[in-house]
């Protein structure tokens, strides 16, 4: 059998956030960050938790720390208490986000490999993705706690393609935030976004290529649609690219 053209043989790796998109964890964070930054006097709230929705954890506590100093520990070590806390939480009150499961078993029906992409630090990604059973199905775990920057800046979904040894444009990204949405999109990948209620009005959401409200609305016929956008905005680019090459080969344009 003839292999498919890599323009249009479509997608051929798939990679998810964790927090928020599978695991539905933003209130647990709010709940820790809460109860430990409040102790220190810190007056935030769950409002005060989403303004720095997608920083790393030790970004958060110096950017608290900025606002309202206190006296104790320093930033970076009260950001591994959190981590702890929310560890702990995760493991005793932690569910799933609907559709998950389904989502997961979508792509690896299609003989997709699968990676997690997160902002979250290796042993909370590896805790939950163990407790809920789900670590098996992701050949690649990449945190951004080894990238310079975090999202929305590509560089996490990048390096986990790289090591799914898939090209960009054949990646589809499963994300649930503004910041992770700008992430793929600057990777040149496809995305679903799946906001969090209250947030699908942010104009990041407007850049996915399927917006949709649970992962259980995706089926085969959503992810066809998906792959096969993504594969004609690959070959459009191509068909671009070709036709600027021969113009400047015609016309004598300077190298």
């Amino acid at each position: 059998m003839t292999a498919p053209h890599p323009v249009t043989a479509g997608f051929t790796a798939s990679i998810f956030d964790m927090d928020g998109l599978l695991l539905d964890s933003e209130v647990l964070w709010h709940e820790a960050e809460i109860e430990i930054l409040g102790a220190l006097g810190v007056p935030l709230s769950a409002d005060g938790c989403r303004t720095t929705k997608g920083m790393f954890v030790n970004e958060v506590t110096r950017h608290w720390f900025a606002l309202y100093p206190w006296a104790g520990p320093n930033p970076d070590e009260l950001a591994v208490t959190i981590v702890d806390r929310v560890i702990e939480l995760i493991v005793t009150k932690g569910v799933l986000k609907p559709g998950a499961e389904h989502a997961i078993a979508l792509c690896a029906g299609r003989g997709w490999p699968l990676a997690v992409a997160s902002s979250s630090e290796y042993r909370l990604i590896e805790a939950a993705l163990g407790h809920f059973g789900l670590r098996g199905h992701f050949g690649v775990i990449h945190s951004a706690e080894e990238e310079a920057y975090g999202k929305p800046h590509p560089a996490v979904f990048l390096s986990a393609a790289t090591r799914l040894g898939a090209p960009p444009k054949r990646c589809l990204v499963w994300e649930d935030a503004p910041a992770g949405v700008l992430a793929a999109k600057a990777a040149s990948m496809a995305c679903i976004a799946v906001p969090e209620r209250g947030e699908g009005h942010h104009p990041a959401f407007g850049l996915a290529d399927l917006v949709v409200s649970s992962l259980a609305e995706v089926d085969e016929a959503a992810l066809d649609s998906v792959a096969a956008a993504a594969a004609a905005a690959v070959r459009g680019g191509a068909g671009e690219a070709g036709e600027a090459g021969e113009a400047g080969e015609a016309g004598g344009v300077p190298h």
